[in-house]
């Protein structure tokens, strides 16, 4: 195994795991602070993608896509929080899994009715596209370093707004005792919709700064969504902190896992039992380390609320 296999997949596996904890920190804020399971979060990161590919498309430029895909799909988060979850707050969480789970099934519908069936391409920006060389001589996608630099940027905001802003005081304190918050004044239904128009936010960023990767497709947020529950549940529920060591792991196992254990496979099996082996194996490895995870510390790494 070369250095620079090594660090191409840990360089990958940082990037894969900084788009995952923008998905697990609204969806960890949401729980940790509504007490919410919400399963469209996933259909959110879509839905964002897709605006995204419509944004660009209709002004040319990646760079004015974005922040109008953001804007948009934070503005159907809000949306959906005040027309449909609101009522859902008070409800058992077998409630709340079936009705988001009914979300999904219509946002993946009107999503097909809107753009279709067909996947659509969403290309990076043009300066973008080539490889850099980095230290040791490893060619490394452009765009894949622009995602990891804006990852660890939005998360260095995150704990900035919720650490050391009024905002994040009231968020701190709607998840701590939503009661006291209450009764000290703060205005606790519009504090869960700003929440939840975050977390919708930053998933419509998940899915623009992704979908120049993976193709933009209907149902494309469920497979990601069952990783941001593992991450939230590796880092401990409500926890900023922890939806960021946790999808870091979460990220690294998986990328490594995929890129290596088939060239260890291949040493004692042949070539084509190795290659379906490793993959499977891999997608297992994580859901070994969440019980690891679990079984040292039953509430996660960090449980302290974020």
């Amino acid at each position: 195994m070369s250095a620079i296999l090594f660090l191409e997949q840990s360089l990958n596996g940082v990037q894969f795991g900084l788009m995952l904890f923008l998905l697990a920190a609204g969806l960890t804020l949401v729980f940790g602070i509504m007490d919410m399971i919400n399963l469209a979060h996933g259909s959110l990161y879509m839905i964002g993608a897709y605006f995204m590919a419509s944004f660009v498309q209709a002004t040319g430029s990646f760079w004015l896509g974005l922040p109008l895909a953001l804007g948009a799909t934070a503005l159907v988060g809000a949306a959906l929080e005040i027309s449909l979850l609101r009522r859902l707050y008070g409800r058992d969480h077998l409630t709340q899994v079936l009705a988001t789970f009914a979300i999904i099934l219509i946002a993946n519908e009107a999503v097909r009715i809107a753009w279709g069936s067909q996947p659509i391409m969403l290309n990076p920006p043009a300066a973008l596209t080539g490889p850099v060389t980095l230290p040791g001589g490893l060619q490394y996608a452009s765009y894949r370093l622009l995602i990891i630099g804006v990852g660890a940027a939005v998360a260095l905001a995150l704990y900035v707004l919720v650490t050391r802003t009024r905002v994040g005081m009231l968020v701190r304190a709607g998840a701590s005792n939503r009661e006291m918050a209450v009764a000290m004044g703060v205005d606790i239904r519009r504090l869960f919709t700003v929440v939840f128009a975050l977390g919708a936010a930053l998933c419509a960023l998940a899915g623009a700064m992704l979908g120049p990767i993976l193709a933009v497709q209907v149902g494309m947020g469920e497979n990601i969504l069952i990783l941001a529950f593992v991450v939230i549940v590796i880092g401990g529920i409500g926890s900023i902190r922890g939806a960021f060591v946790g999808s870091l792991l979460v990220g690294i196992v998986d990328t490594s896992g995929r890129a290596f254990l088939p060239l260890a496979f291949g040493a004692f099996l042949p070539p084509q039992f190795a290659s379906a082996a490793g993959p499977a194996i891999a997608s297992v490895l994580i859901y070994v380390l969440m019980a690891g995870v679990l079984y040292f510390r039953p509430q996660g790494l960090f449980p302290a609320r974020g």
